[in-house]
């Protein structure tokens, strides 16, 4: 059934046009994952199928008795209400109260909220973003719109998460950077970009495949239109003249070629900076103790940072992860121990949040909103160190997409995520040998994450980072530091999935203990049926048959197919055979369609269909050879 149809739809902000005669439709039981570079109009679509945004042109029809939930990249509530009254406001009655209430507040504890009588004038952003997911969660709802549902969640949290929507059998669209998160979740990937909206119907490994595929047939178009257009340009220079409809026509076919659009090639960050030299001593911190009142989020933490460490830190949400990098930035100190930074160290801090205001001491996430971006780039350095050699902060902003008009705005105009692209081409302009990353995944578009992620491969100095994102672990970490209980840090080596096989494990060996202390326990002064049976046997004046005395015994049977095993053996060649020619002409079929992703979707899945089977046949095929090789043998 087609709960969700939008025709045609165009929509522009300003100069920037949005969506160009883009159509999409969503069918029950689908859940979609929707990417996009920053700026694309994920949100607004998002905003669109919900009903609070309406297109410029085209249509956006809804099913009848549908009903759509909505949560907001950045949701606000009353601040005199309670937590647990912007949980149930809007879904409760007088009837299900008791119902909804219990399951609101076991929810609100599973996302780290203990506090349900808390005003939400007094919660962070993060908190009021974990309030509005748990009240969508629990709303009654055919589909759900869910914009950056993990932005907030640690990483058992987004687990959480990613298990309860994969059970959820309403309809589902979500924005979200999380990778693994898409991978595991979704099965459609809805891009839009220039304007225009890309279907695939596989989850988000399965796009990225597709989508080369898609930019290569894109490519080899322009190339032949190219070819041939200098073919026909020649023939035009050699002075053919329109006397004919058939010269008429070759002109026209020039001019179509002509005049056809190339593919437009995206506007992409570019980080590029040299870091300074590091010398022997880098950054050692020795027994750092900090709390807040009588809560201890870090209890005797010692470690000393080695050259081209990659290290992951993690930990539930409130359990001092960005206190421990703002105690190594010297932005606040610790109650006890000490931090030593090397003469050589230049750190490079970029801040989970942008702060509104100035703080006491070295805060380097504030952002003052009447100061101009350029202005604001100066500060650290007019000129910046590449590897292509030495740039302007001007030049350096236009690589971070920040053209020349923007670049004298004052920042309080720029949005949240052009802030954080800001914040992070401070931190590099800075020339920096240590980088500290509270989050940086957050807010950031994929693209832009994939460019981040390939420029740490490449940057020498140190780098530390806390992130929920399990993909950016385990793509750039070589070490993670996870808070345990009582502010007690402990240190797995790899990534971020390294770190949960090992936890997995360790639960798993804690659990067969436990459950062999309860056995041993219970077997004092009792027999098994085993142990009886064993025992039964083993006596003199046992009835049991044995074997020799009154029991003939069998020898062993021989091997022999099956009646399906022997007709599939006289057959799967050529099966294997007629899949493999299939393929082959898919493969044509699918160059052929180069222009028609409608087209080209569908054959694409008839080709990993037959991949599938091809794949079946040939294990089969090797049971049956093994087989065939044992029965010879007898």
């Amino acid at each position: 059934m087609n709960l969700i149809n939008i025709e045609k739809i165009t929509k522009s902000f300003t100069d920037h046009k949005l969506f160009d005669n883009a159509s999409f439709s969503l069918q029950e039981g689908e859940k979609v994952g929707i990417i996009g570079i920053n700026g694309t109009g994920k949100t607004t679509l998002l905003k669109m199928m919900a009903g609070l945004e309406e297109p410029d042109e085209g249509s956006i029809t809804t099913a009848n008795h549908v009903v759509i939930r909505y949560l907001p990249q950045h949701p606000e509530f009353d601040p005199a209400m309670s937590s647990l009254e912007c949980v149930l406001a809007g879904n409760v009655s007088e009837e299900n109260r008791w119902t909804i209430e219990s399951d609101a507040k076991a929810m609100m504890t599973r996302l780290g909220i203990r506090d349900f009588a808390q005003p939400a004038g007094q919660l962070s952003g993060g908190q009021r973003k974990r309030l509005a997911l748990i009240s969508v969660l629990l709303s009654p709802a055919d589909i759900l719109l869910l914009d950056e549902p993990t932005n907030h969640l640690d990483n058992e949290m987004a687990d959480w998460l990613e298990d309860y929507l994969k059970k959820w059998r309403g309809a589902l669209i979500m924005v979200t950077h999380d990778r693994y998160f898409l991978d595991s979740v979704t099965n459609r990937i809805v891009e839009i970009d220039k304007g225009a909206i890309y279907s695939y119907q596989t989850n988000y490994s399965g796009f990225l495949e597709l989508k080369t595929q898609r930019q290569e047939m894109e490519e080899a178009s322009e190339r032949k239109r190219q070819s041939i257009l200098r073919v026909e340009l020649e023939w035009i220079r050699r002075g053919a003249r329109a006397r004919s409809t058939k010269q008429k026509a070759h002109i026209q076919r020039y001019e179509e070629l002509r005049d056809r659009q190339a593919p437009v090639q995206d506007s992409r960050v570019e980080l590029s900076s040299i870091s300074t030299r590091l010398g022997k001593t880098t950054v050692e911190l020795e027994h750092i103790c900090k709390s807040y009142g009588t809560r201890k989020l870090i209890d005797d933490f010692s470690y000393i940072f080695l050259k081209g460490d990659r290290v992951g830190i993690i930990g539930p949400n409130g359990c001092g992860k960005t206190t421990l990098m703002k105690i190594i930035a010297g932005i606040i100190p610790p109650d006890s121990g000490q931090v030593v930074v090397g003469q050589t160290v230049k750190m490079g801090y970029y801040a989970q949040e942008i702060a509104g205001e100035k703080t006491e001491g070295n805060d380097l996430s504030y952002m003052d909103p009447q100061q101009r971006v350029i202005d604001y780039v100066k500060d650290t350095a007019e000129y910046i160190q590449t590897r292509d050699g030495v740039l302007s902060a001007s030049a350096m902003l236009e690589r971070f997409l920040f053209p020349p008009d923007k670049q004298y705005s004052p920042i309080g105009k720029l949005s949240g995520g052009e802030k954080k692209r800001l914040n992070l081409l401070r931190v590099l302009a800075s020339s920096p040998n240590l980088l500290l990353l509270d989050e940086p995944t957050n807010n950031l578009d994929i693209t832009t994450l994939t460019i981040l992620e390939d420029y740490l491969d490449q940057f020498e100095g140190i780098v530390v980072a806390v992130s929920h994102d399990r993909y950016f672990l385990d793509r750039t970490m070589k070490r993670i530091f996870a808070f345990e209980e009582n502010g007690k840090l402990r240190q797995y080596e790899g990534g971020y999935t390294d770190y949960a096989m090992r936890r997995a494990a360790e639960k798993e060996a804690q659990e067969e203990e436990r459950e062999g202390k309860r056995g041993g326990s219970g077997m004092a002064g009792t027999s098994t049926k085993a142990d009886a049976s064993a025992g039964q046997s083993a006596s003199s004046g046992s009835d049991a048959p044995v074997a020799g005395k009154g029991q003939r015994t069998r020898g062993p049977q021989k091997l022999k197919f099956t009646y399906k095993e022997q007709k599939d053996y006289e057959t799967i060649e050529a099966d294997m055979a007629k899949l493999e020619e299939q393929i082959a002409a898919l493969d044509q079929a699918i160059e052929a369609s180069a222009s028609d992703f409608v087209k080209l979707n569908q054959l694409m899945a008839e080709k990993e269909e037959a991949e599938t089977a091809l794949e079946g046949k040939m294990e089969r095929w090797m049971y049956l050879e093994e087989l065939a090789a044992k029965i010879a043998e007898q």
